[in-house]
């Protein structure tokens, strides 16, 4: 991995940042492992989000060399398999000791619904919760309690490769008409300027989530207040906005062939191999770009433009994908245990580290990856906002938004279809 960039964490913006995300940034790939050769019965059964992967194992490593009475069974699952089987077996009562949860509100797997249905242990009595900083606890917390732990945010923006940039002569664009400018030269340089894996459904939300702090939020920092109050509306604010210039794209040109039928995995290939030159993705899928590129440093990464006012471009953040305890856990006490020593700033940073996030507190040795640095400044300069479904009110907006999505690239719906579906998914109650 490439050195790490050094600078004081900016944190202004980054304590009003709560954010969700709910499925992006999980790998739709399986995986598994074990430690130890004893009887599974006795390991904490584990189950992660694939994004996350290489901060968790390297935390449970750490833990078992610490403690040799501790073992696991370790695997992960797509982001739709979370968000159906594993809130199934939850519900069911045969859940795994520890599992992925996604931050806040806004998804059947998110903290707030988890915890409403009393399937999550409380985490408050832990000393690390009382660092949680305050614009983070509605990732965190639900009714005062703590119900995940996470070790920082996530920004997204455009993941591209440097050597295709090079080849076409451009370089990362600051404002919407050079990002046409820069996609228009990529394509006829017979490069995809942007590959789009939308068959994998929570990828179809990416594009939208880094237009829509430009078209919406630098505009209106107060929507989503006034969503809740019942004063706005996704038909009649900049989200129109957003997804006329998501379908610009598409028609144009820009996307690789058939985005409903490319997977997330072909997607990060194509980058990873130069064959397309960007992505929008979320900066806790950067392990797996940096593995699919010859070499890690033949990627980058940069705020995505959503406006031709670069004053007016700001940047979607969030709270990574983390880690609870299951309610009915019979070996809960073990899982907490392992949960507060995750809690440990050095453990926190070295999860960061890992996943390429910045971390949720700092211990005075905090690193960030130099990647991200174009983003700092907007961390710093309070224009950053939480990722969208995070103030979402119910489970219900974030499939809605995937499926219009697929059917706005399908052709099989309009714009303002599509936003009154969503605004209707949002008025709907529990």
């Amino acid at each position: 991995m490439a050195s790490v960039y050094e600078r004081p964490l900016p944190r202004r913006r980054m304590l009003q940042l709560m954010g969700g995300a709910a499925a992006a940034g999980t790998l739709a790939a399986c995986g598994s492992s074990s430690s130890g050769s004893g009887n599974g019965n006795g390991r904490l059964k584990v189950i992660g989000a694939g994004s996350q992967e290489a901060g968790l194992r390297k935390a449970l490593e750490q833990y078992k060399a610490k403690n040799a009475d501790f073992d696991f069974n370790l695997s992960f699952s797509p982001a739709d398999q979370l968000q159906t089987a594993l809130r199934a077996q939850l519900a069911a009562g045969n859940a795994p000791d520890l599992h992925a949860v996604y931050p806040g509100n806004g998804s059947a797997m998110s903290m707030v619904q988890l915890s409403k249905a009393k399937l999550l242990a409380d985490l408050s009595d832990q000393a690390w919760t009382q660092k949680i900083p305050t614009g983070f606890k509605g990732a965190y917390q639900q009714d005062g309690k703590t119900y995940i732990f996470s070790p920082g945010t996530s920004v997204l923006g455009a993941i591209y490769n440097k050597k295709a940039f090079a080849t076409a002569g451009v370089e990362p664009p600051t404002t919407w008409s050079e990002l046409l400018t820069v996609c228009e030269t990529l394509k006829k340089k017979g490069i995809v300027p942007l590959a789009l894996g939308a068959q994998t459904p929570w990828v179809t939300q990416l594009i939208n989530y880094a237009l829509v702090p430009g078209t919406v939020y630098a505009k209106q920092p107060d929507f989503d207040d006034k969503m809740a109050a019942g004063s706005a509306t996704f038909a009649g604010s900049g989200w129109a906005d957003a997804m006329n210039k998501y379908l610009e794209l598409q028609k144009r040109g820009y996307f690789n062939a058939n985005p409903n039928g490319t997977t997330y995995e072909q997607a990060t290939s194509m980058v990873g191999t130069g064959k397309a030159a960007m992505a929008v993705q979320v900066s806790a899928v950067l392990q797996a770009y940096r593995a699919a590129a010859p070499t890690p440093d033949d990627l980058g990464m940069f705020p995505l433009p959503a406006t031709d006012t670069v004053a007016d471009n700001w940047i979607p953040g969030g709270i990574v994908v983390g880690l609870a305890v299951s309610a009915k856990s019979k070996k809960a006490d073990q899982a907490r245990k392992f949960i507060e020593f995750c809690g440990q700033p050095e453990v926190v940073r070295a999860w960061a580290e890992a996943v390429a996030c910045v971390p949720l507190y700092s211990d005075g040795a905090a690193k960030v990856d130099p990647v991200l640095k174009p983003f700092l400044p907007y961390l710093a300069d309070n224009k950053a906002v939480p990722f969208m479904d995070q103030r979402w009110p119910n489970a219900e907006v974030q499939p809605t938004h995937f499926a219009v999505v697929q059917e706005l690239l399908g052709g099989r719906t309009t714009v303002d279809g599509a936003l009154k579906k969503m605004d209707e998914a949002y008025r709907k109650t529990a």
